[in-house]
């Protein structure tokens, strides 16, 4: 059941870190210009001569990237991290990046420096690398089966959130103009201080807990505390089928991960629905819905609340598929999401290219743009991040969690620095690029990727065990389980490659 403790460190985890990823995505995009500005004047003021347009263009560049690439560093420290400081350890470490981001970015006015704003995207780079794959397999591990897909979207929706606030409090008649820009950036420290001061009253990852540091009366009291009951019996005897795999392969490496046979499959899906996720054209969207608006006939000075309404839709998207994912299912969202997503890309490449000729095609192209997102909201985006916690056990989890968030953040870093040249090359004939990813994207879901709603871990792993051949004496072994000692049960499952 949802217990208060358990939606409390939801909200905490999702507002203090996730939310912080979505903001710090847009925050940028509306005071643009006035950045840029700051950047030729205090160019100017150190050297005597206005700024080179090209050199402009770099810093501006650097600017925009360094939090993709940030991420994709951020990625690589989860392994460790998780595994020495526990999971809401490294979100209160994480907490630092944030915090130092936010006081550099909004003094950088005052101290007349553009270098800091550079260096503190990164910063924060780094923290969205963390945040984005430690929330999703933390509220993972602290949930009940029946609840994991429900509370593992709940990062997405604050992600989408994050967004929205950032497209609202960047309007030009509130921060996002000449005055307003560093206090825009600054904010973002004020949820990583709340988190800061809240998290520690909240139990560990009772899994990490067990599994991994071997304290079961302190796992215990940390499952009792989130379920809000004594009884915990059942959870914890599910948990110590894991524990003998833990004690018989230790922490997987990410090397060993990408070369152990019985999790290939598993590897294989993360990576697939990673990249299909960030290469299937979202920001292409998002790029192109400004223009797509004014062809239709909205005038440029109400494009920013248009692009508002936009991520309104986002954020109710996320909410429904969190409302909906523990009813339909994984499977149907991924499904749903990247086909809804495959059409509007195909119909939109049709709609640009005519809206030239034929008047309506305009408002074609807005539809697409919305059921695109729609598309995205409710499968695309927050699905794979659950897939992930899922797929894996305890021992494989934080090398899967690192090798999907590489995945992720260097195929985000890709696109934002080829689409331009894409757009210039191929115009709107790029949208059928993203179709045939999100088709190809579909069609490995539909034949290879699992159902695992209400299923456990062990009984998922069984499942992936099959598919990579590893499996195939499990029957048997199951049977002579009840002959053996409770512990035995796992190192069947070890020896028939179910990690």
């Amino acid at each position: 059941k949802m217990t208060l403790k358990l939606v409390l460190v939801s909200l905490i985890c999702g507002f203090g870190s996730s939310f912080q990823y979505g903001y710090n995505v847009s925050v940028i995009n509306s005071p643009a210009p006035y950045m840029q500005d700051f950047y030729n004047e205090t160019y100017f003021n150190r050297h005597g001569v206005p700024m080179d347009s090209s050199f402009q263009t770099l810093l501006w560049s650097l600017t925009v990237s360094m939090f993709p690439l940030g991420g994709f560093f951020g990625s690589l420290m989860v392994w460790p991290l998780v595994n020495s400081c526990g999971r809401k350890g490294t979100l209160l470490i994480n907490n630092l990046f944030s915090i130092v981001a936010a006081l550099l970015m909004g003094t950088s006015e005052l101290e007349k420096t553009f270098e800091v704003i550079i260096l503190s995207r990164l910063l924060m780079g780094i923290y969205a690398g963390l945040a984005s794959n430690v929330v999703p397999m933390f509220l993972g591990e602290v949930s009940p089966k029946n609840l994991r897909g429900a509370t593992g979207i709940v990062p997405q929706l604050f992600i989408t959130v994050g967004i929205l606030v950032a497209q609202i409090l960047g309007l030009d008649v509130i921060l996002g103009n000449a005055k307003g820009w560093p206090v825009l950036l600054g904010l973002t420290g004020i949820p990583s201080l709340i988190q800061l001061l809240t998290l520690p009253f909240f139990p560990e990852s009772p899994r990490y807990l067990l599994i991994q540091k071997g304290n079961e009366e302190q796992a215990r009291q940390a499952l009792q505390k989130l379920r809000g009951c004594d009884d915990v019996d059942d959870e914890l005897e599910e948990m110590s089928q894991e524990v003998l795999s833990e004690k018989e392969e230790g922490n997987l490496a990410t090397l060993t991960l990408c070369t152990f046979r019985g999790l290939r499959w598993q590897l294989a899906s993360i990576i697939v629905m990673m990249m299909g996720q960030q290469l299937s054209g979202v920001n292409a969207v998002f790029y192109y819905a400004n223009r797509i608006f004014q062809s239709a006939g909205v005038e440029s000075k109400n494009v920013q609340y248009v692009t508002v309404s936009i991520g309104a839709i986002n954020v109710v998207m996320t909410l429904l598929a969190v409302l909906i994912v523990e009813s339909l299912g994984r499977r149907i969202l991924l499904l749903a999401g990247f086909g809804l997503c495959a059409v509007s890309c195909a119909v939109l490449t049709l709609a640009l290219n005519l809206q030239t000729t034929v008047s309506w095609m305009s408002y074609l192209s807005i539809v697409c743009v919305v059921v695109y997102i729609i598309g995205h909201a409710i499968g695309a985006s927050p699905v794979p991040f659950v897939m992930i916690t899922e797929m894996f056990l305890q021992a494989s989890r934080p090398a899967a969690f690192m090798v999907g968030g590489a995945v992720h953040w260097l195929c985000n870093f890709t696109v934002g620095l080829v689409f331009l040249y894409m757009e210039a090359g191929l115009g709107p004939y790029s949208f059928l690029i993203f179709c045939a990813i999100c088709v190809a994207t579909l069609v490995y879901i539909f034949f290879i990727v699992p159902e695992t709603k209400n299923k456990t871990f062990m009984e998922i792993n069984r499942i992936m065990g099959r598919r990579n051949k590893v499996g195939i004496q499990e029957d048997k072994e199951l049977e002579d389980v009840h002959a053996v000692p409770g512990g035995q049960e796992l190192k069947t499952d070890i020896f028939s490659g179910d990690l």
